[in-house]
């Protein structure tokens, strides 16, 4: 793969815990990934996204990162790390690890050091420590996880923590953080990783002295990336990629800057309703913001903090927002299927970089029934129970067998899997040609093959239809109406993500084609 290898990569992510058990243990871990290596390749995976693989006492599923130089006991080792991202390359995967710079863990040994050195220390000016306001804490911002952002400690002051108390935030005014971050990344670039997925990158910098909660989006964040963009080009291909939640479409841009990350998360396109007009607004949005500064955008249905879309697409309302995830609404799972077959392939045709996250590959729904003894999301424990969190997929992949644990481990998996999922095994969906693991293959086949980087041009179709073509002379076509619609004029149907009625597309359906002349 050539220098710009990300622009056009089929980037499949893999929450360790819940990929493969190769130890027997419950847990996934890195024994389970590098034997299951083989069906990446074979699924046309060009890289392996992995979620924080760090030693961590697991208050937030290892974003509560305890040391940011070694790997999870759990998991595995440092050296079976080194052996992974080497054997990854044997078959032509590249590697890309979450690197976590808003918070620590309260485990962490600058952590500890800053609770025994005490106020106005060195030690806790690496975190934002501060005196409340009497019994009240220094300033009424909540955490993202719900509850109050401040926890106080023996000796009176409060350190802050955006997401849950076990992650206390970095204090990114301070050089030693910066060198720290920067050490951490020379660590893993000269381990052989290709690439670093910086988790809640707009929320490093905040400003105290406003009275509503202010720590998004900042300007002084950039200088933050520019430092690691430098770090990351003394290594030649290596990437940043950001995870950057805004609305506003033109600060997004900002991180694309040539001398900053390389790609962010297109949150906006997986967020958007089951609709053709929001769709193509989402569509031509990130190209527009794409377009001038050259970077290319990327495709996201999900990952491990929102609903799958099966479930998603099989509600009544098919948006998603942080605020709003309608845990439990009922879901259509077949239509469900039928739009997330769909929705895969209007994501794989258009220009850029796409995510698979584990499991969608297989069609999994969202497990709602998880019993709350057993969830572990600390937004379930910190909303007092009424917010389920989002443990629903993060649930253990089915590989093969009639019942629970379907060859994901010999032992009892820490989440429980659904006794339905004896149907979506990798094992059973490769036997079947129908099933959507083999639609999945055979799309980011053709996608390695003609797709990736590059621009669309859409094409005259009638209303409730998506139809675009790319450089290759492939079309996509999507029809989002209740009724069939004819296709455009072609000369062969390469895919479709459900049977033809005829020659015409039925409803919430996709099919690629080679267009006439």
């Amino acid at each position: 793969m050539s220098e710009t290898w990300w622009r056009g990569a089929a980037i499949y992510q893999v929450y360790l815990r819940s990929f493969a058990d190769g130890n027997g243990d419950g847990i996934g871990d890195l024994a389970g990934l590098r034997s299951r290596l083989s069906y990446l390749a074979d699924l046309g995976a060009d890289a392996i996204w992995l979620n924080p693989w760090y030693p961590s006492p697991m208050a937030d599923g290892g974003y509560d990162v305890a040391d940011y130089r070694d790997i999870e006991p759990s998991f595995g080792t440092l050296a079976e790390a080194e052996k992974f991202i080497q054997e990854a390359h044997a078959v032509g995967i590249k590697t890309i690890i979450d690197i976590v710079p808003n918070h620590g863990s309260d485990q962490q040994e600058w952590f500890l050091q800053a609770l025994a050195a005490g106020p106005g220390s060195r030690e806790r000016a690496r975190f934002w420590f501060a005196e409340g306001r009497g019994d009240l804490p220094p300033n009424d911002w909540q955490s993202i996880f719900g509850g109050p952002a401040w926890t106080r400690v023996a000796d009176g002051q409060w350190y802050l923590h955006l997401f849950a108390p076990e992650q206390p935030d970095f204090n990114w005014t301070n050089p030693e953080v910066v060198e720290e971050f920067h050490d951490v990344l020379r660590f893993w670039f000269e381990r052989g990783v290709d690439g670093i997925r910086i988790d809640s990158a707009a929320v490093l910098i905040k400003d105290f002295d406003s009275v509503e909660e202010s720590y998004t989006d900042h300007d002084a964040v950039h200088e933050i990336y520019r430092g690691w963009r430098r770090i990351a080009d003394e290594y030649g291909d290596r990437i940043l990629i950001g995870e950057v939640w805004l609305p506003d479409q033109e600060r997004f841009a900002l991180y694309l800057r040539p001398d900053e990350m390389h790609t962010a998360f297109n949150f906006d396109f997986m967020a958007r309703p089951w609709a053709a007009g929001e769709l193509r607004a989402s569509i031509d949005l990130t190209l527009e913001t794409h377009l001038p500064i050259g970077a290319p955008p990327t495709w996201v249905l999900s990952n491990h903090d929102v609903p799958r879309p099966v479930t998603k697409y099989g509600r009544a309302v098919t948006s998603f927002d942080h605020g709003e995830r309608r845990d439990g609404m009922p879901s259509d799972l077949a239509l469900g299927e039928r739009r997330a077959r769909a929705a895969a392939l209007l994501a794989m045709a258009l220009p850029g970089s796409v995510y698979v996250y584990q499991g969608e590959e297989l069609g999994l729904p969202e497990v709602d029934d998880i019993p709350g003894e057993l969830r572990q999301d600390p937004i379930w424990r910190r909303s007092k129970h009424t917010v389920p969190g989002r443990d629903g997929c993060r649930v253990p992949l089915p590989w093969s067998g009639e019942e629970p644990p379907f060859g994901y481990s010999t032992g009892e998996p820490w989440l429980p899997q659904p006794a339905s999922w004896k149907e979506l095994t990798a094992e059973a969906q490769s036997a079947d040609p129908n099933s959507m693991l083999c639609l999945y293959r055979t799309a980011l086949r053709i996608r390695r093959a003609e797709l990736g980087d590059g621009a669309l041009r859409w094409l005259e179709a009638p209303s409730g239809v998506l139809a675009f073509t790319r450089e290759s002379g492939l079309a996509c076509v999507v029809n989002f109406n209740a009724d069939p619609v004819a296709l455009p004029p072609h000369e062969k149907v390469l895919l479709t993500s459900g049977p033809l009625e005829g020659d015409a597309l039925p409803s919430d359906t996709a099919a690629w084609i080679r267009l006439s002349g």
